[in-house]
């Protein structure tokens, strides 16, 4: 019986841990170029002596989503999506020099003309993009160059090409900020073949219709855990009074 409860309790337990997991995607669905995270379970075997026949349910949270967003029209000169796959590199928010990626592209600028995401540098080919502070037009071209029209010229300049990357979603991870992240912690490499597209925006990924049915089998899941902890628990107080008697 004993065995049974093992797989119950943790059982129940990632039923619960995978309830959080679905309530933070569905309180990110309007969140611009938001990723899902997925919920995934294994097995873990009790360690110890003793408790081979013994295993636990192990959630595992860390997997994000590569399904692409809807992306929509804003005409902004700012508002950069990615077409297919990649991500957008902007400086890491731990300060210590290197890199997170996101698919978020709402771009703004400071007073020095930095490009900003969120209040986090938008990384180009050379570093943090800067943009000349005085400017009339910007445009973010497809291979994602950013050229700008300064006064008194007609000719757009380029002056920076945003650094755009292509890993595997499989190798990326969330940090706390919920930025993405290489697991191995390393840098990546820029990717020519990534597109995108200025004056457009990529919402989040999330169907919140997947993620309430996720939720209603969960509750379904944790019922039957529970029915099946008094089970164990019954069998445990038959087998008690037999010994006693």
């Amino acid at each position: 019986m004993d065995a049974l409860i093992y797989t119950v309790m943790s059982g129940a337990e990632r039923a619960m841990r995978a309830q959080q997991v679905h309530a933070n995607n569905l309180a990110n669905l309007e969140t611009g170029g938001f990723r899902a995270n997925l919920e995934m379970a294994g097995t873990q075997a009790v360690k110890g002596y003793g408790y081979a026949a013994r295993h636990m349910s192990e959630l595992q949270a860390d997997a994000v989503s590569a399904k692409p967003g809807v992306q929509t029209t804003t005409g902004r000169d700012l508002d950069v999506a990615i077409q297919g796959d990649g991500l957008f590199a902007v400086e890491d928010p731990n300060g210590d020099g290197g890199e997170a990626y996101t698919r978020s592209g709402n771009f703004t600028t400071d007073a020095d003309g930095r490009l900003l995401l969120g209040g986090r540098a938008v990384m180009g080919d050379g570093g943090a993009v800067t943009l000349p502070p005085e400017h009339t037009a910007v445009v973010v071209g497809a291979d994602g160059s950013i050229s700008v029209q300064v006064p008194g010229q007609t000719d757009m300049q380029v002056v920076d090409k945003l650094k755009l990357v292509k890993p595997s979603m499989s190798e990326m991870t969330k940090n706390a900020a919920g930025l993405l992240v290489s697991r191995d912690g390393g840098t990546l490499s820029a990717d020519a073949s990534v597109q995108v597209k200025g004056g457009h925006l990529e919402g989040s990924n999330v169907s919140a219709v997947e993620e309430m049915v996720a939720t209603m089998s969960l509750n379904r899941d944790f019922e039957v855990q529970m029915k099946l902890l008094n089970k164990a628990d019954s069998m445990a107080d038959a087998g008690n009074r037999l010994i006693r008697e």
